[in-house]
């Protein structure tokens, strides 16, 4: 999910920080995509207004800042953490298919738990990662107790996110920087590897799964600086 990290012009060795939500319904989707939502709570939040702007996505989070920083002058770096960096009409699903080893991957009926939602469009469901599959998968390295609590709280991303394109991304005009989990069994270390080269990414590859932010998140943060430090 993205984050925001605003630099202070008068406070050089600090950061103020913000987790906007992730409605997790999309890149064009209905009713409104997940990077429109970001887009506007960076550009039309006052307190954000004429300050530089670092935005980190982890995961799909990696799409929606794809996008959403676009038209945005204030935003001065991308940090992407185990995370897509799509290009042009890219899907996510098809970033995921061209490169063997997800265990998202196979019949989504054994990987997730497909529930309907209201107001969805015909055929579009909730996709929750089966419990059993978390520890292993989505937070293989994390302790157990830990990797129960995410299972049970995880949040659903919309199936039909999969197949939606990405537009035109930020990361050809905005310098980007990339945490990659060398270990990430969500999404394949060679496509990570890949996507980052190809945005010409600062890359910091580390022994972690999809969940660096949280097993390796003192070397997480110290990117965000660097990214910070070399765009101030």
């Amino acid at each position: 999910m993205p984050c925001v990290i605003r630099s202070e012009d008068a406070q050089r060795d600090g950061f103020t920080a913000y987790a906007p939500p992730n409605p997790l319904r999309g890149l064009s989707g209905f009713p409104s995509s997940d990077p429109a939502y970001l887009h506007d709570f960076l550009t039309q939040n006052a307190a954000l207004a004429g300050k530089p702007v670092i935005l980190v996505g982890h995961s799909y989070g990696g799409a929606v800042i794809t996008n959403a920083a676009v038209g945005d002058p204030e935003v001065k770096a991308l940090v992407y953490v185990d995370a897509f960096i799509p290009d042009q009409g890219e899907t996510l699903g098809g970033l995921l298919s061209s490169v063997p080893g997800s265990c998202l991957g196979g019949n989504p009926t054994d990987v997730f738990n497909l529930v309907p939602y209201p107001g969805s469009p015909p055929g579009d469901v909730d996709t929750y990662i089966k419990a059993s599959l978390v520890p292993g998968c989505f937070a293989s390295g994390l302790p157990a107790r830990q990797a129960a609590v995410i299972a049970a709280t995880q949040r659903p991303l919309a199936a039909s996110t999969l197949s939606e394109p990405s537009g035109t991304p930020a990361w050809k005009t905005i310098p980007s920087w990339a945490v990659i989990g060398t270990a990430d069994k969500v999404i394949p270390p060679a496509l990570l590897q890949s996507m980052a080269q190809r945005a010409n990414a600062r890359i910091t590859d580390v022994k972690a799964g999809h969940l660096s932010l949280i097993s390796k998140a003192g070397v997480v943060t110290q990117v965000i600086i660097n990214a910070a430090q070399a765009t101030s």
